[in-house]
């Protein structure tokens, strides 16, 4: 079961899923550390910007799963898809009857990895790193965080959602904009549209916007619930 492949793990956790689709269901989530973007506004620093983690192996994170009593397991980040080992974990935790879900930012070909539910996080503008980040991790930035052609290989392949992290009216517009540009036409019922923030005031000053915006756009609305129970807070 599972090689010593070593991965960096930064947290391995039982909580409950906190959006989208599967919002409330209890779920163990497997954070890899190491990320290809730097989002400004990230809420995991300690798996991207600066990551630090465990070198676990496979065996190590499954039994790990196993500790708990959830079967759902979210593998997530930073970006699990840059993790080598990835692809042999998710079969595993499979071939043990887990649910799968892979939240991703869709920059890394699916290449048939094993997944049961994929939750697609494009990243728009609002993304872009600051000064803190040298020029050539800025334009790297750029040019990675929206793929298309990655995009539209997940979307073929995998029961999914869009994700979109939107921080003010006009972001909506540039959500629309890239899905225009993938070949297939994607349900706005799978779009789900998410307040950015890290606080409960945070979320609540941009609720009073952007639910009238999904209902006028027919876009589902992406509450935090995590931020709500537990805060900005790792392990939850």
């Amino acid at each position: 079961m599972g090689s010593n492949t070593a991965m960096l793990i930064s947290e391995i956790f039982h909580s409950l899923q906190g959006e989208g689709e599967l919002t409330g269901v209890s779920s163990v989530f497997v954070r890899t550390s190491g990320c290809n973007l730097r989002c400004n506004w990230c809420d995991t620093p300690y798996a991207s910007w600066n990551p630090v983690g465990k070198d676990m192996s496979v065996v190590e994170i499954v039994s790990a799963v196993q500790s708990f009593p959830a079967k759902h397991v979210v593998l997530t980040g930073g970006e699990p898809m840059v993790a080598k080992a990835m692809p042999e974990l998710a079969r595993t935790l499979k071939q043990l009857g887990y649910h799968l879900t892979i939240e991703t930012a869709a920059t890394v070909l699916p290449e048939g990895i094993v997944c049961d539910f994929a939750s697609l996080s494009p990243k728009l503008s609002n993304s872009a790193p600051d000064k803190r980040l040298s020029d050539g991790w800025r334009e790297k930035h750029e040019t990675l965080r929206w793929q298309p052609e990655v995009v539209q290989t997940w979307v073929e392949g995998y029961d999914y959602q869009f994700k979109f992290v939107v921080a003010q009216p006009e972001d909506v517009d540039e959500v629309e904009a890239l899905l225009a540009d993938l070949p297939s036409e994607i349900p706005r019922h799978r779009v789900l549209l998410m307040p950015e923030g890290i606080s409960m005031d945070a979320l609540r000053e941009r609720a009073t916007w952007l639910p009238e915006l999904c209902k006028a756009r027919g876009y589902r609305y992406a509450h935090r619930l995590h931020i709500e129970l537990f805060g900005n807070t790792r392990g939850t």
